[in-house]
């Protein structure tokens, strides 16, 4: 290998390498998180993120540099999820805009592709706080622009920076007091240097083979699918699962992708179709793979063919499953073009079969699942847009590490009017709808809806998964938290005193209303009698209980 370069297929091999290694150690970064609650995902969020990225990569079949950027950029930012996800997918975009034109990265292509990286991150984020991923990354961008007077050769050069971004890490406690309390790296930081590990592993040799994982399905659904039980391979209507790109002629208009999407829905079903200006992803069930193959190739080339027997490979209440989704999709798609789009619509992220009742019944046109274990991506966001017919649609992440994801998927939308509320919990989401006024414009009901939401007091209470200690306070596993909006305020072995002792926190002269949302792990005779016992310790508030049915959380709580 060149010692003073990488050239295009040596770039593939090393982004595989660095999602690989992130892949592997994902769950040690979980682990990271501060918050000893069992939704510690920055991992998880991290990996998705990458190997969405890596997917595409892989598929090239014409590497150069500038197609390996494109598919970086585009597969991480679409795949992109949590805070950390979203910031590591700007990281990639930047640096592969600084470097996209290039036919080999050497030492000052890659300063260069650093400190453009980190620029556009910093960028995306709205108020960066130091002791983070973002310090890391900057340290070893100024690092980079340092090391390029020495006149190191390649693999010096990144192994110095890559040296000096553990050095940053190290240093992050002493920049987040909690991460100091916890005795722990940032998580997000460490996230970062593993891939950045793998990607030095296999620029030196350690590392020589390069396997990406098969990434589980994580789209996030309307609503859950309920077991139908067994269907027989006969009743499949549409045995073969088809899928293909098309790198387009040019790009694909809008009536030109709803010919499209008609034609293959005429030979089949679970039709998906993503089409930017270069390139359209299709999936489809059919009799006729063949004719999903020549309509495709009216508008471009084809690659990455593949079609799976799906009598022989898949199980068949999961075909079923896809199928009713599909129908349930196509039957929404064929009502939203009889009617023109209304004016306002709304998209939620909830989880729990109460709460997605609730938000429903508060006029939410489409709920996304997900949230503590599972952060919708950029692209789930962009599908609930697309589903809902509307010209202004206002999104309530209901999750502070959701927002960036919507906002991401705000920008990249063109041609409806995207609002981001950043509600960061569930009962915020909750108060801004029911700040909603129809009769108001767009204006009048986003300020209406943040001041409504404002003055909500958010409360969560779960169960530690971890030994450590955060504000004082000394957590054991299985401990009882309850958890508002600044941090871990109560601790016990018992969910109710737990709870009270939480509210009895949040409560002041001014509040007037509790809502206790229970979870799945509650019954309706432990909530209201819960419930009893806080109209009893605080008489002059009204109180009320509603079945949220949310997983980790025995309630989340409201205090208005």
């Amino acid at each position: 290998m060149n010692t003073h370069t990488i050239d295009a297929k040596t770039f593939q091999k090393l982004f595989l390498a660095g999602a690989n290694r992130i892949n592997s150690q994902k769950e040690y970064i979980n682990e990271l998180n501060v918050f000893p609650v069992p939704d510690g995902d920055t991992g998880t969020n991290m990996s998705l993120t990458i190997l969405s990225a890596a997917k595409e990569v892989e598929k090239l079949t014409d590497v150069t540099i500038p197609a390996v950027c494109k598919a970086i950029s585009s597969g991480s930012l679409r795949g992109a999820r949590g805070n950390s996800g979203v910031i590591l997918s700007q990281l990639f975009r930047g640096f592969t805009k600084a470097v996209a034109k290039q036919d080999a990265l050497g030492v000052e292509e890659i300063a260069s592709g650093f400190n453009r990286a980190v620029e556009t991150a910093y960028k995306a984020v709205m108020k960066p706080k130091e002791g983070t991923i973002l310090t890391v990354a900057r340290g070893m961008a100024d690092k980079a622009l340092e090391l390029v007077e020495e006149d190191l050769e390649l693999i010096p050069y990144c192994e110095a920076v890559l040296a000096y971004g553990y050095e940053v890490l190290s240093k992050t406690p002493d920049m987040l007091p909690v991460l100091k309390e916890a005795g722990v790296v940032d998580s997000g930081g460490q996230g970062l240097m593993e891939v950045l590990q793998g990607v030095v592993d296999a620029l030196t040799g350690k590392v020589t083979d390069v396997v990406i994982p098969e990434s589980p399905a994580v789209s996030a659904p309307v609503t859950p699918v309920k077991d139908t039980g067994y269907v027989a391979p006969a009743d499949i209507k549409f045995g073969y699962c088809t899928e293909f790109i098309i790198m387009l002629n040019q790009p694909m208009t809008e009536e030109a992708e709803e010919g499209f999407k008609e034609y293959l829905l005429s030979i089949g079903d679970s039709l998906v179709v993503v089409a930017d200006d270069e390139i359209c992803k299709v999936h489809v069930h059919t009799n006729h793979p063949g004719q999903a193959f020549e309509k495709g190739l009216t508008y471009g080339a084809l690659s990455n063919m593949k079609v799976d027997n799906m009598r022989l490979e898949h199980e068949e209440k999961l075909i079923k499953d896809a199928e009713k989704v599909a129908a349930q999709q196509r039957q929404q798609e064929k009502e939203a073009k009889k009617e023109p789009p209304k004016k306002i619509g709304f998209i939620a992220v909830s989880i729990g079969e109460g709460l997605t009742e609730i938000f429903k019944g508060l006029g939410v046109d489409y709920l996304i699942e997900g949230g503590q274990t599972m952060n919708p991506s950029t692209e789930d966001m962009l599908n609930a847009i697309e589903q809902v017919n509307a010209e202004n649609i206002f999104i309530l992440p209901n999750n502070k590490n959701i927002i960036l994801a919507a906002e991401q998927a705000r920008d990249l939308t063109e041609d409806k009017n995207i609002i981001v509320l950043p509600t960061k919990t569930i009962p915020q989401g909750i108060a801004a709808m029911v700040g909603y006024m129809p009769e108001a414009d767009v204006e009048e009901n986003q300020e209406g809806m943040m001041e409504g939401y404002q003055d909500i007091l958010s409360g969560q209470v779960t169960y530690a998964v971890r030994d450590t200690a955060i504000n004082g306070k000394t957590i054991h596993n299985g401990d009882i938290m309850g958890i508002n909006d600044d941090g871990i305020q109560a601790v016990g072995t018992d969910v109710e005193e737990t709870t009270l002792e939480l509210l009895a926190d949040m409560v002041n002269e001014d509040s007037e209303l509790v809502s206790l949302y229970y979870g799945e792990d509650v019954t309706r005779e432990e909530a209201e009698k819960l419930a009893a016992r806080v109209e009893e310790r605080f008489p002059e508030l009204e109180v009320e209980t509603n079945f949220g049915g949310q997983p980790i959380y025995y309630y989340m709580i409201s205090v208005e």
